[in-house]
């Protein structure tokens, strides 16, 4: 068998992860923009957490359909326009704070368009993943992909709170420009998004999304994984706004906030390199059940209600989330047929992402008639739930291993070698 090419020598690999660095940097800065900036203009967290919503709710609205749409169309062309359409969205905001006249509204509408773009993007991306890396590969580039989220969790925030406290249109603008970069990073790519297709299918489109749907059913470990996320991302993006909103209570400015946000992606940096390493280490089984019992750390917030406990509490599952994600999505990519490749990550992360809306709108109710302390109580008793509806999971207890892979057989689309 031929030894494929390593990663770092993958050019498109690479193209591929410092365009999509760069974007993500302008896309996260901006996440933390969006609360600080509803919290200054109107001082209600619960516009805050709708917000919020409005740029995660595309991914329950439109993650089916954009599936079936990434399979049909040309990748590249679809994520090249996606990020051109949030180029524009979040051009307007700047300008609008030029103006002097931002409302709540704007603000809302493009959030909830810049989210949908994320979504045919993310899509797409994974498609595009898949066609640059090889087979056995594809979990060493999602752990590296958590390298990146990570560097981009460790950048983005400062940056945006920094760039908040200068000007508040300034993370924005940085955010138009990243997008340009990705752009950029996408037309230097050779390597096809996509294996060579047929006709258009002539299928209804409520049978290739069904076909996407029996995939992921057929796999219990990945249905089971894929309706389980869908609670811890609730969970997970409720405690952002709590964080942001408890700094702000407790007399953190901006930038401070950034940085307390940017520790955590210190500590996600860190579990992506380690994240090979725990992989040869442990079991797929013994790391997804580990990152929900180690969740639980954010308990102690509710014994000693400060913002720095918060986050010691969560760093458990800062460094163990990488290798999570990089083993459930990695054997996951690789398992899917090409064909598929659109419809059943559609199908999977929609079904995670789903209740990640909920999770600000959630918090901004729940801070807005409760304690910060009875919030984080009640997003940590679901967190027991799931830990232990996890361990009494059959399918969870019989996950598979990634050594599966080594027995797949190698694509015939190879991807372009470094010179």
């Amino acid at each position: 068998m031929t030894e494929p090419v390593p990663l770092r020598r993958n050019r498109d690999f690479i193209l591929l992860q410092v365009g999509q660095t760069l974007s993500s940097i302008g896309s996260e800065s901006t996440g933390i923009a969006y609360p600080l900036l509803v919290l200054a203009v109107t001082h209600s967290p619960v516009k805050a957490g709708v917000v919020g919503f409005a740029r995660i709710v595309p991914w329950a609205l439109f993650g089916f359909l954009a599936g079936v749409l990434v399979d049909r169309t040309h990748r590249k062309r679809l994520m090249i326009v996606s990020d051109l359409v949030r180029v524009g969205a979040v051009t307007s905001i700047v300008v609008a704070l030029a103006l002097g006249e931002l409302s709540f509204l704007q603000v809302t509408v493009v959030a909830f368009v810049e989210g949908t773009m994320y979504v045919l993007f993310n899509v797409a991306e994974i498609g595009a993943l898949r066609s640059v890396v090889p087979v056995r590969q594809l979990p060493r580039a999602a752990a590296g992909e958590q390298v990146r989220y990570s560097t981009v969790t460790l950048v983005a925030p400062p940056l945006g709170g920094t760039l908040f406290g200068l000007a508040r249109g300034l993370p924005f603008l940085v955010d138009a420009l990243s997008y340009v970069f990705s752009v950029s990073s996408l037309l230097a790519m050779r390597t096809p998004f996509q294996e060579e297709r047929a006709a258009a299918p002539s299928e209804p489109l409520r049978a290739q999304l069904a076909e996407g749907f029996r995939w992921l059913w057929s796999h219990p470990f990945l249905r089971m994984c894929a309706v389980l996320f869908t609670w811890t991302n609730l969970v997970f993006e409720g405690l952002f706004l709590v964080l942001v909103v408890v700094g702000r209570r407790q007399g953190l400015s901006a930038a401070e906030i950034g940085a307390l946000v940017g520790a955590a992606g210190v500590c996600g940096l860190t579990g992506s390199f380690v994240s090979p390493r725990l992989q040869r280490l442990l079991s797929m089984r013994t790391i997804v059940l580990g990152s929900f019992w180690i969740q639980l750390g954010v308990l102690a917030f509710v014994a000693k209600p400060s913002i720095y406990v918060l986050f010691a509490g969560a760093v458990p599952m800062f460094l163990f989330l990488p290798t999570v994600n990089a083993v459930v999505i990695g054997y996951r990519v690789a398992m899917v047929p090409d064909r598929l490749t659109g419809r059943v990550n559609s199908v999977a992360r929609t079904i995670a992402l789903c209740g990640a809306p909920l999770g600000p709108l959630t918090a901004g109710v729940l801070l807005g008639s409760l304690s910060a302390r009875a919030t984080v109580a009640i997003f940590a008793g679901m967190l027991v739930f799931l830990a232990i509806v996890a361990t009494a999971s059959p399918s969870i207890r019989r996950a598979p291993s990634l050594d599966e892979l080594d027995d797949l057989p190698t694509r015939t689309a190879a991807p372009v070698a470094a010179g």
